[in-house]
């Protein structure tokens, strides 16, 4: 791949969709990608930690000593690389195109859907926009393992498109998330959904540096002590969403031939869709092309369905969700919309398709 083109997602091999079915029906997905210890296994915990990309990590192998000894490599995320697109397709083995959560900030019926807070400019969307209705792709292939996730997210709406119909565990902090994944595996719960999302956080609000350093030492930290606490013939699968870049320029506004030709925008920084106009299409490809081609690959909608950026299936519903012209960042900018906001500037970011953003670790432990 040349330094400067996207990495596309592995939709066919060793990508985030397909490690659940890999995990939960190996001899209908078998995965040569996926390290024995995880196959052999009696016992599984897949733990997803937010934000930890392999890139990050292969710089900082010093500070993850029990990671770093874990067998495995990278696998490429889904695109967006961002949290809600990539988690739903962890958990129901299909692609964005698939299963219809294709970023952030999706475009719904005139509106734009914040999934992670499913919430749209009136407000909760829960009942407007209900989560069963907008993905139907059944999660974990039908079955009921336990999910053992932050207590907070219990009734969110994302929580129901991308976790039901598991069992919801919640825990408060490290400890009590170590403490419950340690109970369920002595109850002999055969597979096991573990999420944390410290360390997106803290790359968020603080970046690349001391901050993430600290943080990623203690999720070295919590493997260990999954790992010492691991029954006979059990494993522990750990893996991520996404990665990270470090964005200090302030975010880019858009050129004005471009806003021009815009109708709305949904997606995110890194990845941010415009709706064009009626008629005003091709204007606004071309006027983002001239304007924005040296900080991002511009491609409209079609161009990235025909390249199989969202998989190999995308469904009419989640096409009518998609902008009609994208900008993928791909130096380390982001593209400013005004309604695309948060109580802090954002310094790590993500979404895009870079090697920093697209590769995160698949990494494995048993006993």
């Amino acid at each position: 791949m040349p330094d400067d083109a996207p990495l596309l997602p592995d939709y066919g091999g060793a990508c985030v969709a397909n490690l659940l079915p890999a995990l939960l029906e190996p001899t209908e997905y078998p995965a040569p990608w996926l390290p024995d210890a995880a196959l052999d296994a009696q016992q599984v915990v897949l733990l997803v930690l937010d934000g930890m990309g392999w890139e990050q990590v292969q710089s900082r192998r010093s500070l993850v000593p029990t990671l770093s000894a874990m067998a495995g490599g990278p696998i490429t995320t889904v695109l967006p690389s961002t949290t809600s697109t990539a988690l739903t397709s962890i958990t129901t083995g299909c692609g964005p195109g698939e299963h219809g959560i294709v970023g952030y900030r999706m475009a719904v019926h005139g509106e734009v859907l914040n999934v992670l807070r499913w919430a749209t400019g009136s407000g909760d969307a829960r009942q407007s926009l209900p989560p069963a209705k907008m993905q139907v792709a059944t999660p974990f292939l039908g079955e009921r393992p336990p999910v053992v996730t932050r207590a907070e997210y219990e009734r969110s709406g994302f929580t129901a498109v991308h976790l039901d119909p598991g069992r919801f565990v919640g825990y408060r902090t490290m400890a009590t998330m170590s403490a419950e994944v340690e109970r369920l595996l002595r109850s002999s719960e055969p597979f096991v959904y573990a999420y944390y999302d410290g360390l997106d956080k803290v790359a968020h609000e603080y970046g690349l540096g001391e901050h993430y350093d600290s943080e990623l030492s203690w999720l070295d930290i919590l493997v260990d002590r999954i790992l010492s606490r691991l029954p006979r013939h059990a494993a522990l699968v750990v893996t991520a969403d996404h990665g990270q870049v470090e964005v200090l320029a302030p975010a880019i506004p858009l050129a004005a031939d471009v806003m021009a030709n815009t109708s709305m925008q949904s997606g995110e920084g890194r990845f941010r869709w415009l709706h064009a106009r009626p008629g005003r299409g091709r204007a606004l490809h071309e006027a983002c092309r001239v304007h924005h081609g040296d900080d991002a690959w511009v491609l409209t909608r079609d161009e990235m369905v025909a390249q199989g950026w969202f998989g190999p299936f995308v469904t009419e519903a989640a096409r009518a969700r998609l902008g009609d012209v994208a900008l993928v960042a791909r130096r380390d900018v982001a593209f400013h919309d005004p309604q695309d906001t948060g109580p802090y500037s954002l310094i790590g970011r993500h979404g895009s398709a870079t090697r920093a953003e697209m590769l995160v670790p698949l990494l494995v432990a048993g006993r």
